[in-house]
C-alpha cells in the first residue's frame, strides 16, 4: 500500500519538474513575440500618421497658396517630427524594443512644423499654405489638440 503512495508522489514531482522546464522555455518566447507584435503595431501606427500628414501636405500644395486642410491623426508615441529639406521627407525616429527605426514619407513641397513635438494620442492637425509672402516658402503643419 505504501508503494502506491510513493509512486503518486514521484509522478507529481515529475509533472512539476516538467511544468517548470516548460514554463522556463515558453515565457521568454511569449515575451519576445509580444515585444515584436508591439513594435509592428507602433511602426504601423506611426507610418499611418506620417503618411496621412504627407498626403494632406501634398493636397494643400496641389491647391496652391491659401489652401488649408484639417485632419485627425493618431500618434502612437510622443513625436519629434523632422522635415529633411534635401530629400523632402517627413521623418520620425521610432524607438523599438531592439533598435531605432526612421519612418518617413515624401512630400512635394517644404514643410514647417509649428510644434514638432506633439504628445501621444489623437490630434486635430491643421495643414496650411500661408498667403503672406514671408511664410509662403513652406506649408505649415500645426497640431491643434
Amino acid at each position: 500500500m505504501e508503494e502506491k503512495g510513493q509512486a503518486s508522489v514521484e509522478y507529481l514531482l515529475l509533472i512539476v519538474v516538467i511544468l517548470i522546464i516548460l514554463a522556463s522555455v515558453t515565457i521568454p518566447l511569449v515575451s519576445s513575440s509580444v515585444n515584436s507584435t508591439m513594435d509592428v503595431s507602433r511602426s504601423s501606427d506611426t507610418k499611418n500618421a506620417i503618411e496621412s500628414m504627407a498626403n494632406a501636405v501634398n493636397l494643400v500644395y496641389a491647391n496652391g497658396p491659401g489652401a488649408k486642410r484639417t485632419i485627425d491623426v493618431y500618434l502612437p508615441q510622443n513625436m519629434n517630427l523632422i522635415f529633411d529639406y534635401s530629400s523632402k521627407t517627413i521623418n520620425q525616429t521610432l524607438a523599438l524594443s531592439s533598435q531605432n527605426k526612421t519612418i518617413s514619407a515624401n512630400v512635394d513641397y517644404n514643410v514647417t512644423f509649428i510644434n514638432p513635438n506633439p504628445n501621444k494620442g489623437w490630434h486635430q492637425t491643421k495643414i496650411e499654405w500661408p498667403t503672406n509672402q514671408e511664410n509662403r516658402t513652406s506649408i505649415q503643419v500645426v497640431f491643434l489638440t
